[in-house]
């Protein structure tokens, strides 16, 4: 018999609604999805400080912040890479619960595997960012020198080299990198998720 039949889930006192009543304002996860070098963890950044300046209590997951802890030892094939994520939205959903807006910037590079973290989050708590730099002004920046990496043949499974990167067709957030820079593009998230942080004052 399956050991999962004794798992009970205990319903604590305080709730999400509380937290957010407390912290006056709603908690969702904003997903930053795009390529290596695109510009996800220098946009979050300026997101989060924007937001925490009005007092939004936020917290930020990075794709390799996250691999060095939680998530060590999982590889970038397909399988590891679907258990990475599904372990992230897991502990996205306790940073809804706990009342925080939490910001995610993963590559993510399959719809599969961001529609998983979509159902795991729920539907209204998810906000997809696509942060859309073309392959070519990635490899240009490629600070850490990974693509370069890729290109020799050093790393296997690298998004936009040897392992594909699917655009997401229907982001609630698209920024073009080429038309505008990280300072305007967090401003413009901001103010579009202005709405769902209703603030209470």
């Amino acid at each position: 018999m399956s050991e999962k039949v004794h798992i009970v889930t205990h319903k604590h006192i305080i709730d999400a609604e509380s937290r957010r009543h407390q912290n006056r304002h709603n908690s969702f996860v904003l997903w930053f999805t795009g390529l290596s070098g695109s510009g996800k963890s220098s946009i979050s950044d300026k997101v989060e400080q924007l937001l925490f300046e009005r007092g939004i209590h936020t917290y930020i997951l990075d794709g390799d912040n996250v691999r060095k802890g939680l998530n060590k030892g999982l590889g970038f094939t397909e399988s590891d890479r679907y258990e990475n994520l599904r372990r992230v939205a897991e502990v996205a959903q306790l940073f809804i619960d706990a009342g925080i807006v939490l910001l995610c910037a993963f590559v993510s590079p399959l719809e599969k595997d961001r529609n998983l973290v979509k159902e795991i989050i729920g539907h209204n708590n998810f906000i997809e960012i696509f942060i859309n730099t073309a392959l070519e002004e990635c490899e240009r920046r490629d600070k850490k020198g990974l693509y370069k990496k890729a290109r020799a043949g050093e790393i296997k499974n690298f998004t936009g080299i040897d392992s594909p990167y699917e655009e997401p067709q229907y982001p609630d957030i698209e920024i073009k990198t080429g038309e505008i820079g990280v300072e305007e593009a967090a401003k413009f998230i901001v103010e579009r998720v202005e709405k769902k942080l209703n603030i209470k004052i």
